[in-house]
């Protein structure tokens, strides 16, 4: 009879019919497999290093975009546009650029609120220091804590001129695409990020072809207490401060109708020569009534200083039988000394404008407030 194997019983071994191989056979078989291991261990490494420095641009905007905005001003010489980034306590670093000679500041975000700010100063470096006025509970941006690895992505998240945020890749520390690539006028002040939306540096430069950047080190000197290497920056003195001359486009949030459309048209024309000052060619934007009973004289006094922008078109009606009722809202800054500033600098309106037909073209005819203007420091 077969023996039972018991728990505690050692099966007997089974002798191989074949001779065991020589010691030094075996390690020319094994050292190959060891070598193979090695490289394969290695350059699984590399890979995980390598995911680890690239960048998610969809990513980042998520997680930076809230804290990213776009700072008007209106000044003496007319620079006032730039992006911006929103720090803890309220602070706002941007291109100092923008704010010289400043008359009234405020900063729009991507969701379309306002809030002013006030100048701290301005760096030898060309960096702006802003802080907020009022509340908001956007999220805001973190400094990095230290700076980013040379083979890192990085990318740059500003506005473009439509009002529009955009991200772009920057290449990396050690090998960065040129600036130039990668900017317009407006993403002047834009943060740079790495890939968990974090800033570690800062554009400036008084145009695209001169931008520079301005390093981590600094900024955190710039946004520490006592705003280390930021000197004031003093205030306009001129009596006809103006903003960014450039051309302000509505939003048209109703159908996109040929009545829209035209009216969308008009009023397009009618805020980016205001804006300019141009009060003449307003003039032709005028109907016969409102030009005879509006001279140029009184717009100017009336709008010397205002800067209009974050326009929306919330409302298309027809007027008679071929003019249109169109009800806009805008946000207006102005200078303190303006003609019926009233100790204020900015304020959201909500008109309703009257377009006739002459000509066969649509023309102002009257506006009107919807509601009182609202503060812009508060929703």
């Amino acid at each position: 009879m077969t023996a039972q194997l018991t728990s505690i019983q050692a099966p007997t071994p089974v002798q191989s019919s074949e001779p065991p191989l020589p010691p030094r056979l075996r390690w020319r078989f094994l050292i190959p497999l060891i070598v193979f291991a090695l490289v394969v261990g290695a350059g699984a490494g590399w890979l995980i290093r390598q995911d680890s420095l690239r960048l998610d641009t969809a990513e980042v905007l998520e997680l930076a975009g809230p804290s990213v905005v776009r700072v008007f001003a209106t000044t003496c010489e007319g620079t006032g546009e730039s992006t911006g980034v929103l720090l803890p306590d309220g602070l706002i670093l941007t291109a100092a650029s923008a704010i010289k000679q400043p008359m009234s500041v405020a900063f729009l975000t991507a969701d379309g609120r306002v809030r002013r700010a006030n100048v701290l100063g301005s760096s030898s470096d060309g960096v702006a220091l802003l802080r907020m006025i009022g509340r908001l509970d956007d999220r805001a941006a973190t400094l990095a804590q230290e700076v980013p690895a040379p083979r890192a992505e990085l990318a740059v998240l500003g506005f473009i001129a439509a009002g529009r945020q955009s991200i772009q890749p920057v290449g990396t520390t050690k090998e960065p695409r040129p600036l130039a690539s990668v900017l317009n006028p407006t993403k002047l002040g834009s943060p740079v990020l790495d890939k968990s939306g974090q800033v570690v540096a800062l554009i400036t430069g008084n145009t695209v072809a001169d931008a520079t950047i301005a390093p981590l080190a600094r900024l955190r000197q710039y946004s520490g207490a006592g705003a280390e290497g930021i000197t004031p920056e003093p205030g306009g003195s001129c009596r006809r401060a103006r903003g960014p001359q450039i051309t302000m486009t509505p939003d048209l949030v109703v159908a996109n109708t040929p009545l829209a459309g035209e009216s969308l048209a008009v009023l397009k024309g009618y805020l980016t020569a205001m804006n300019k000052h141009d009060f003449r060619s307003i003039r032709t934007l005028y109907s016969k009534r409102l030009a005879g009973k509006m001279t140029e004289q009184q717009d100017m006094d009336r709008h010397e200083t205002s800067f209009m922008f974050g326009a929306r078109i919330i409302e298309v009606t027809r007027n008679g039988v071929s003019g249109a009722n169109v009800r806009m809202t805008f946000t207006v800054l102005f200078s303190p000394n303006s003609n019926g500033a009233a100790g204020q600098t900015c304020n959201r309106l909500d008109n309703r404008y009257q377009l006739v037909r002459e000509g066969g073209r649509l023309r102002v005819d009257l506006s009107r407030q919807v509601s009182e203007p609202q503060n812009c420091d508060t929703d």
